[in-house]
């Protein structure tokens, strides 16, 4: 791909986000998709920054993987991956414009709901009706493979769960490594991961282990207030994004 310098300053700068959105700042998801997608068209921009997750996602496992809670990760997967095959099968039928102004409005009903439920509930989880996991999954594998943008959906999943920082970070870390490779052969035969985005991926993938270990840093001064806020709000603001 023939980049200027400032093409080559927003890529570098967009695989670093993705660093520490994986091990110290979850909810930047949104914030690289868009720089990635200001330098190249949109389907490209997916095929880069998928492999550009899985880099990240070794680390973070590798970092945080003895927090995992696994009941979380066995009432989701099974219905994220059901997501994603429908994903898949709508990618020729809904256009972005479409996929956008769904997956914006549902992230912003989801943080709503969680900020009334945060008011309202007391204790260690908070209740949700048996639909609450279904369905964060099905839209999350969904809204994944159409957009890269499962992250704010996860996000609200996990903090509704009231997990602890470290927690939250193991349980994501795990489902986002098992949810991106899930997705690669459905991105290959689409041909949006190809030969030559992976050859970018190559060059980007140290700026992406420098993030990571930026976000290892950050999220050791963090309390535990401050990452939910600030998860909460990267999410509210990627909804918005989307819608306008």
């Amino acid at each position: 791909m023939n980049f200027g310098p400032g093409e080559w300053a927003l890529a570098i700068a967009g695989a670093l986000l993705v660093g520490v959105s994986k091990t110290g700042i979850s909810g930047l998801g949104m914030l690289f998709v868009v720089i990635f997608a200001q330098i190249m068209p949109a389907k490209s921009a997916t095929g880069i920054v998928l492999p550009l997750l899985c880099f990240g996602d070794i680390i973070a496992v590798a970092s945080y993987r003895q927090h995992a809670v696994w009941r979380h990760l066995w009432r989701l997967f099974p219905w994220t991956a059901a997501g994603v095959v429908f994903g898949y099968m709508a990618m020729g039928r809904i256009n972005e414009m479409q996929a956008r102004l769904l997956i914006g409005t549902i992230v912003l009903a989801l943080v709503g709901l969680h900020l009334v439920q945060r008011w309202r509930a007391s204790g260690d989880e908070a209740e949700h009706g048996w639909w609450f996991a279904p369905f964060i999954g099905v839209l999350a594998g969904f809204t994944t493979l159409v957009a890269n943008a499962g992250g704010p959906l996860m996000v609200i999943y996990l903090l509704a769960m009231r997990l602890p920082k470290m927690e939250y970070m193991g349980t994501g870390a795990v489902f986002f490594m098992l949810l991106n490779w899930f997705k690669i052969p459905f991105m290959v035969s689409l041909g949006i991961i190809n030969a030559a985005s992976f050859t970018l991926n190559l060059w980007l993938a140290p700026a992406v282990f420098v993030g990571a270990f930026i976000g290892r840093v950050i999220l050791k001064k963090m309390n535990q207030r401050v990452f939910e806020n600030l998860a909460l709000g990267l999410s509210a603001a990627a909804g918005l994004k989307l819608l306008f």
